[in-house]
C-alpha cells in the first residue's frame, strides 16, 4: 500500500529543513572543491530516499512520483549533484520494478532501497548521445552467459555504483542487462577509465566506463528471456521519471537563484535605496517568480500524470523544456541583479549559472523534448 499523504508531507518537509541547516550553507564549499559528499549521501540514504520510489514490499518508501518530485526540487535548491545522485540510482529501481522478473526484485530491489547498494543507469556512448538507438555496446551469446564489450559515457554514480542498469546491442535487439559491479575502478572486465571534468554538476562522479570481455549470468537479462530486445522501448518508458527527476531539479535549481536575487535585491542599495524597489528591478524579479511557477505546476502535473498511470511521455517533455529552460534563464537573471558580485564565487548564484545547463542536455536535450512534444502532438494527443 502506497504511503499516506500526511506521512509523505513530512518526509518533504524532513528534506526540507534538512537541506536549509545543513545542505544549503555547506554546499558551495563541496561544489568548489568538487568533493564527494559522503555525509550528504549517508543522511539521505537514512531518509530512505535512495528507496524513495521502490515499492514498499521491497523494502521502499513507495512515495509517488509527485511526492519524489517534491523532494528533488527542496535537495535541488540545496545542491543539485544530491538530486543527480538519487536519480541515476532510481532509474536502474524504476527499470527492475516495471519489467524486471519477480525473481530479480526479490533479489536487487531491498539492496538499492537502503543503499547497501548503489545504483546506475547506462545508455550513453562516445558516439551515441540524443541518438541513443545507435549505441555500439555488444552482448553476444557464449552458451549460458553474456560477454559484453564497449565503452559508456557520461554514468553517474558508475565508480561507487554496485548495479548497473546497462544498455547493449544483442543480435535480438538492444537489451538492458543487470551488471553486479564492485565499487571501484575495476570489477571482472569492467574499468572506470575516465572520471569526467564538469563546468558544474560538481561533487559527484560522472565516468566513462569501459566494459572487456565482462561476462554476464542468462539471468541478468532484464525481464529473463523475454525481455531480450526489449531494452530500448523499456529505457524510453523508464526515462519518464529521469525527466521528471530533471524538470524538478531545474525547478529547485530556479527557485533557489530567485530566493537569492530577492534576498540581494532586498539588501543592495543604489541611489539611496534598495534595488528591489527600482521599477526595472521589480519587473525582472517578477518574470522570474512568474517562470519558476510555471515550471513547477508543469512539473507537478507530469509527475500526477506518471500516478495516474496515464502516458506521459508529452507532459514529462514539456516539463523537462520548460523547467530546465526556465532554471538556465533565472540563474542568469539572478546573477545579473546580483552584478559585479554575482561573477564571484562569494555568492552561489554562480554555481546555480553553470549547474543549470545540465539539465538543458540531461536524460534528452530541449530539442529532444521539443521532438517528443511534436510527435505526440501530430498522433492527437493534447495537453
Amino acid at each position: 500500500m502506497a504511503i499516506d499523504q500526511e506521512t509523505a508531507d513530512q518526509i518533504v518537509d524532513t528534506v526540507a529543513r534538512w537541506v536549509d541547516a545543513e545542505v544549503a550553507p555547506n554546499a558551495s564549499a563541496f561544489e568548489l572543491e568538487d568533493a564527494y559528499p559522503d555525509d550528504m549521501v549517508a543522511q539521505m540514504a537514512e531518509f530512505g530516499l535512495f528507496g524513495a520510489t521502490i515499492p514498499e514490499q521491497y523494502g521502499g518508501l513507495g512515495l509517488d512520483v509527485s511526492t519524489y518530485a517534491r523532494i528533488i526540487e527542496e535537495l535541488s535548491r540545496g545542491f543539485m549533484s544530491l538530486a543527480g545522485v538519487v536519480n541515476s540510482h532510481l532509474i536502474a529501481a524504476n527499470l527492475i520494478t516495471r519489467f524486471g522478473t519477480e525473481e530479480q526484485r526479490v533479489q536487487w530491489l531491498p539492496q538499492l532501497a537502503t543503499a547497501e547498494r548503489r545504483g546506475c543507469f547506462s545508455l550513453s556512448e562516445p558516439d551515441s548521445g540524443s541518438d541513443a538507438a545507435a549505441l555500439r555496446c555488444k552482448a553476444q551469446r557464449d552458451g549460458d552467459e553474456w560477454v559484453i564489450n564497449g565503452t559508456k559515457m557520461w554514468v553517474t554514480n558508475g565508480e561507487r555504483a554496485g548495479l548497473v542498469a546497462l544498455l547493449a546491442r544483442a543480435e535480438e535487439g538492444i537489451t538492458c542487462f543487470i551488471v553486479d559491479k564492485v565499487p571501484g575502478k575495476t570489477s571482472g572486465g569492467i574499468t572506470v577509465s575516465k572520471n569526467i571534468r564538469k563546468l558544474g554538476y560538481r561533487s559527484l562522479e560522472t565516468v566513462e566506463m569501459t566494459y572487456v570481455d565482462h561476462r554476464l549470468p542468462a539471468d541478468r537479462v532484464l525481464g529473463g528471456p523475454e525481455g531480450v530486445g526489449k531494452g530500448f522501448q523499456w529505457c524510453l518508458q523508464a526515462l519518464e521519471l529521469g525527466r521528471v527527476n530533471v524538470a524538478a531539479r531545474g525547478v529547485g535549481v530556479a527557485r533557489a537563484a530567485l530566493d537569492a536575487a530577492l534576498d540581494y535585491a532586498a539588501k543592495r542599495e543604489t541611489f539611496g535605496k534598495p534595488i528591489g524597489q527600482h521599477q526595472g528591478i521589480q519587473f525582472k524579479l517578477a518574470e522570474m517568480a512568474t517562470k519558476v511557477e510555471a515550471a513547477r505546476l508543469l512539473t507537478r502535473e507530469a509527475a500526477a500524470k506518471v500516478d495516474r498511470g496515464e502516458r506521459a511521455d508529452m507532459a514529462a517533455g514539456m516539463a523537462k523544456l520548460f523547467a530546465s529552460e526556465t532554471a538556465a534563464e533565472v540563474a542568469l537573471d539572478a546573477m545579473r541583479i546580483h552584478g559585479g558580485n554575482g561573477f564571484t564565487t562569494e555568492y552561489p548564484v554562480e554555481r546555480y549559472y553553470r549547474d543549470a545547463p545540465l539539465m538543458i542536455i540531461g536524460e534528452g536535450t530541449s530539442e529532444i523534448q521539443k521532438m517528443v512534444i511534436g510527435r505526440a502532438l501530430m498522433r492527437g494527443d493534447r495537453p
